[in-house]
């Protein structure tokens, strides 16, 4: 595969690869036989999922694995800073977190810290094709529609709450930036739109999303509904797509219609949160997601992603002024991801609700990709810091990241890999990949790992070739 594939490439390859999922046949059971064994559900430790996503790449010694603080001064060597923060200890012994993440360092003795996640080399670094990775578990492009490992789960264990999506993607527009991009992976793929996310791009419109328009009373709605139903018998989608994935988009549309119509829908009405609940979480876009995920998971939603949202540049996308960025990013995330845990954990959810808290890549001042691997440098960052701006985490690091895992079946105050304590602070011990996370991810829900449907004649797993493990030190059982 070309090493440097860019923004153009991906997005044409990945249009194909969305039309030929809608020429695709129907991935039911009986086409299953020339594929191999898919076995049967088994008794998963968990039932919903809840993905915290650090969108733009969140530096694993400015936060959950941080090396020797190193202050800074005007024209010091940028080889020296290792981290930019303090340490601080956590509710685990030995095990400090980076300054302000002490309330996520306070509920750590309830899930178990990854430290050695290594994200694939793909060339030439781009956060969309490794968050594209990091989603489908498959390397971009694909000549089949890869689908989200949301999607995935949706469509083997169906919604708990007929009524509730079973997967919604919470905090993404796709008006700015990499919009395109982004779209490639919110997706299901083959698998059919029914299994596609509910977008809410703002929490605290999450409301209106699951409504009619202000002035638009029942009558005038359902006859849109039906104008939609014929624009899209019309559309690309209803020429060229097979009967599978009509009958797809059809229920899609059926379900969005039941929920509108359900007493359910006033989960995702914040303003009927408590005020002191509803002002832990109010730290943003991000913490009123987290605050959302609580809620949906309440009425039975089986997949729910939160992101802190990718616009180049911008939130952990740290170009520059990489340590004053962090400070506030860490303001946004550290009293709503601890909040969650605290009420999943008292409401008694949080043993059948897997959270997961990761990032595409991680970020050093010094390293672009990884010190085996290095990749065309994108961020003029000079040897030698004359001004603060320069100070923090700004190049790609692809060797060292950290994860946070919490209930499910998911260990108790654990700790899984390492990495190394001086520059480069890549892995050392246990590296993880992206299909073992998956996979470990499936196990909890019990999903067998050989699970497959046949696409362009030949089987497409849950993982790359099937191959994927679950990692079971991680799992109680």
């Amino acid at each position: 595969m070309n090493a440097y594939w860019n923004r153009r490439d991906f997005l044409k390859t990945a249009s194909t690869a969305t039309l030929a999922a809608l020429a695709a046949g129907a991935p039911v059971a009986s086409l299953l036989s020339g594929c191999g064994k898919k076995s049967k559900l088994n008794d998963g430790t968990a039932d919903t999922v809840i993905l915290l996503w650090m969108a733009g790449g969140m530096a694993h010694t400015e936060t959950f694995d941080p090396k020797r603080f190193t202050p800074y001064e005007k024209g010091m060597e940028g080889n020296r800073v290792l981290s930019t923060f303090q340490s601080l200890p956590t509710a685990l012994d030995g095990i400090h977190f980076s300054e302000g993440l002490q309330s996520i360092g306070s509920v750590m003795n309830k899930g178990s810290l990854i430290r050695s996640y290594v994200a694939a080399d793909m060339g030439h670094i781009l956060h969309s094709r490794h968050q594209y990775h990091w989603h489908t578990c498959y390397e971009p492009p694909q000549t089949a529609a890869a689908p989200h490992l949301g999607a995935w789960i949706a469509k083997e264990l169906g919604p708990k709450n007929p009524v509730i999506p079973a997967f919604i993607d919470i905090g993404q527009r796709f008006t700015l930036g990499e919009a395109e991009e982004l779209k490639a992976f919110h997706t299901a793929g083959f698998l059919g739109n029914e299994f596609g996310p509910f977008m809410i791009p703002d929490p605290t419109q999450g409301l209106e999303s699951v409504r009619p328009p202000v002035g638009m009373g029942a009558k005038r709605f359902e006859r849109r509904n039906q104008l939609y139903n014929e624009l899209i018998s019309k559309s690309p989608a209803g020429e060229f797509g097979s009967d599978y994935q009509k009958e797809s988009l059809k229920r899609s549309m059926e379900q969005a219609y039941m929920l509108l119509n359900s007493p359910e829908a006033s989960a995702f009405n914040l303003s009927l949160e408590p005020k002191a609940s509803y002002d832990i979480y109010n730290t943003g876009r991000f913490g009123l997601g987290c605050l959302l995920a609580k809620r949906l998971t309440e009425q039975g939603a089986r997949f729910i992603s939160v992101t802190t949202e990718y616009e180049p540049f911008v939130g952990f996308d740290t170009h520059e002024n990489g340590h004053t960025r962090m400070v506030n990013m860490k303001k946004m995330i550290d009293g709503p991801v601890s909040q969650l845990i605290k009420d999943l954990d008292k409401s008694g959810r949080l043993d059948r609700t897997l959270v997961i808290l990761a990032s595409e890549f991680s970020r050093d001042m010094m390293v672009e990709g990884r010190p085996d691997a290095k990749v065309q440098e994108q961020v003029a960052q000079p040897d030698i810091l004359p001004d603060i701006k320069f100070y923090g985490m700004h190049r790609h690091f692809t060797d060292g990241c950290s994860m946070l895992m919490f209930g499910g079946g998911i260990k108790k105050g654990f700790v899984y890999g390492k990495t190394a304590d001086e520059r480069p602070c890549k892995t050392i011990e246990n590296p993880v990949k992206i299909d073992q996370v998956h996979q470990t991810i499936y196990h909890a829900l019990g999903i067998p790992e050989d699970t497959q449907y046949e696409i362009e004649k030949r089987p497409f797993y849950t993982t790359p070739d099937g191959k994927g493990k679950a990692i079971k030190e991680l799992l109680i059982s």
